[in-house]
């Protein structure tokens, strides 16, 4: 199957999920190329971007998973 790369945008509106945050991306770390964390605490909120590299099936299933965890808003950004 075809790898493809692409970016996922998380905003965190919780600090309670961010342990489950960084459990999640561990266990997919075979395809995260790149992240980038920020707390953003004017707007009390907190930012990971991610590069990532991996097939649609890994990449919808992580993005799945997060998405499935309350305080956080995920989207995702794929190239052709």
């Amino acid at each position: 199957m075809d790898k493809r790369i692409g970016t996922l945008s998380l905003f965190l509106n919780s600090q309670n999920v961010i342990s489950q945050v960084n459990t999640l991306l561990s266990e997919y770390s075979e395809i995260v190329c790149a992240r980038l964390g920020m707390p953003y605490r004017e707007k009390n909120i907190s930012v990971i971007m991610l590069v990532i590299d991996g097939t649609t099936d890994e990449i919808g299933a992580l993005t799945g998973k997060l998405g499935n965890i309350d305080g956080i808003q995920v989207k995702a950004a794929l190239a052709k």
